[in-house]
C-alpha cells in the first residue's frame, strides 16, 4: 500500500502515514494496483491543486472520506510516461473555479520515496527538458532572426520559445529534432481542453494563438533550413494554431517547393484530419506522416470533446485510409484520460478503428484538462479495465501497432 501525500499554503510536500493515498478513475475514487504505480521519475513535478479536498482513506478500511484539513497535490508527468490514475479529490464549493489545463495525475510514498500513478511507454532523450531552455537560446534566436530578418514566422516562434518555453518552437533556433511551423489562425473544432482558444467556459488557454496565416516562402525558408540537420522533423499543427489542413493550398505548395530543394528529414502534420479535401492536398504533396488527434473513437464522446464544425469521426477515416493508401506513416495521438479511455466501449471501438483505418502507430497523450469538467462531459460512469489493461489488449489484439508518445523521423513509403 502506498501513503497518503500532501500540500501546504508554502508548496510544502508532506507525507501522513496513517492514511492510504487513494486515486481517481473516471468518476470512482480507487486503491491504485501495483502495476499501476513507478518511483517518480526525473522530470516530474509536484503540482498544487487548488480548491480541491483531498479523499482518503484509513489503511485497511473500505471507508473513503474528505480530509479538508490539507490541500490537494498532483504531479505532472514529463513525456514518454503514460498516467494510470488522478489525484482523488472532490471539489470544496460548486462554485469553484475549473482547474488549469494540466495532467493531474496521483501522487503516493512508501519505502522512503515518492511514487507516481503511471507507465514508462516511450524514451527519446531528446525530448529532455535538460537540452532546453539553455544559456545560449537567446543568442541563436537572435541570430535567426538576422539571418531571416523579414520572416514573420520567425518572429513568433521566438515569442514561443521563450514566453512559453515550447519545445518544437526552440528546436527550431537549435535546428534540431522536431521543430514546429504553425499556420493557421482558424479552426474547423472547438476542442474543450484547446491551449490557444477557449469559447468555453472551461478554463482560460494558457498561450496565444497565431493572429496571421505565414507566406508560402517564409515557410519554405524555414524548413529547408531546418530539414539539414541529422533526424530532423517539420511539424504543421502546433499548440499555438488552429487546424492546419485548412491552410492546405500553402502547406501542399511548400512541401513542393521544399522537396525541390532538399529530400533530407521529415514533414510531419498534427491534425484532427477532419477537413479530408485538405488532408489529401497534403499528402498528394507528399507529407510523410500524419498524427491525427482523437479523445476518443466512440462518436458521442468525440463529438462531446471536439465539437466538430462540419465533419464526423467517418471524414477521419477517410483521410487515414487516404494516407495509408499514398505511403503516408499515420499516428493515432491519443488524448487519453483514466477512466474515460479505459472501458470496454472505448478499447473496442480504438481496436475497431485501429483496424479499420490501418493506423501504424498509438501515441498516448495525457490529457491536460479539469477532471471534473471532462467527466462531467463525457460517458465516464462505465466500469473501467485500467490503463495497464488497456495497454495489454492493444498489444495483444493489434501486436503490429506500436504505442509511444513521440513522433519519430519517418521517410515515406512510395
Amino acid at each position: 500500500m502506498f501513503s497518503y501525500v500532501y500540500t501546504d499554503d508554502n508548496g510544502d510536500v508532506f507525507v501522513d502515514e496513517e492514511f492510504q493515498a487513494l486515486g481517481r478513475s473516471g468518476n470512482q475514487i480507487v486503491e491504485p494496483l501495483e502495476e499501476e504505480m513507478i518511483p517518480m521519475p526525473d522530470g516530474a513535478t509536484f503540482i498544487l491543486i487548488p480548491e480541491r479536498t483531498p479523499i482518503v482513506s484509513k489503511f485497511n478500511s473500505f471507508i473513503r472520506y474528505p480530509f479538508p484539513e490539507n490541500q490537494q497535490v498532483g504531479v505532472i508527468l514529463p513525456q514518454g510516461y503514460t498516467r494510470t490514475l488522478l489525484p482523488a479529490f472532490t471539489k470544496e464549493e460548486e462554485q469553484a473555479k475549473p482547474l488549469p489545463l494540466f495532467g493531474y495525475t496521483m501522487v503516493a510514498h512508501r519505502d522512503g520515496q515518492f511514487y507516481v500513478a503511471a507507465v514508462k511507454t516511450d524514451e527519446d532523450a531528446t525530448w529532455n527538458p535538460e537540452h532546453y531552455n539553455t544559456d545560449d537560446l537567446p543568442k541563436k534566436i537572435n541570430a535567426l532572426k538576422n539571418r531571416f530578418p523579414k520572416n514573420k514566422l520567425v518572429k513568433h516562434l521566438s515569442n514561443c520559445a521563450i514566453h512559453y518555453s515550447c519545445f518544437t518552437a526552440q528546436n527550431i533556433f537549435y535546428r534540431r529534432w522536431e521543430g514546429g511551423i504553425p499556420v493557421s489562425p482558424a479552426c474547423n473544432a472547438d476542442c474543450l481542453g484547446c491551449i490557444s482558444m477557449q469559447s468555453s467556459e472551461c478554463c482560460p488557454a494558457p498561450q496565444q494563438r497565431i493572429t496571421f496565416v505565414p507566406e508560402v516562402n517564409e515557410m519554405v525558408e524555414l524548413m529547408v533550413y531546418h530539414l539539414q540537420s541529422d533526424d530532423a522533423i517539420i511539424s504543421y499543427g502546433q499548440g499555438c494554431e488552429g487546424e492546419p489542413s485548412l491552410q492546405s493550398e500553402r502547406i501542399a505548395e511548400s512541401i513542393t517547393l521544399t522537396r525541390e530543394q532538399t529530400q533530407k528529414g521529415t514533414i510531419n502534420a498534427n491534425t484532427n484530419a477532419g477537413y479530408t479535401k485538405g488532408i489529401k492536398k497534403m499528402i498528394d504533396a507528399g507529407i510523410d506522416s500524419l498524427r491525427v488527434s482523437l479523445n476518443s473513437m466512440v462518436a458521442k464522446n468525440y463529438e462531446a470533446y471536439y465539437k466538430p464544425n462540419g465533419y464526423t469521426l467517418d471524414q477521419v477515416s477517410e483521410s487515414l485510409l487516404y494516407a495509408d493508401q499514398k505511403g503516408c506513416y499515420t499516428y493515432l495521438n491519443l488524448l487519453l484520460f483514466p477512466g474515460v479511455n479505459d472501458t470496454h466501449q472505448e478499447a473496442e471501438a480504438l481496436i475497431d478503428f485501429v483496424r479499420k483505418n490501418k493506423v501504424k502507430e498509438i501515441q498516448f497523450r495525457n490529457l491536460n484538462i479539469d477532471p471534473d469538467y471532462y467527466t462531467n462531459t463525457m460517458d465516464a460512469d462505465a466500469e473501467p479495465l485500467g490503463i495497464t489493461t488497456l495497454i495489454a489488449i492493444i498489444n495483444q489484439e493489434l501486436p503490429e501497432v506500436k504505442i509511444g508518445n513521440y513522433s519519430k523521423p519517418r521517410q515515406r513509403n512510395t
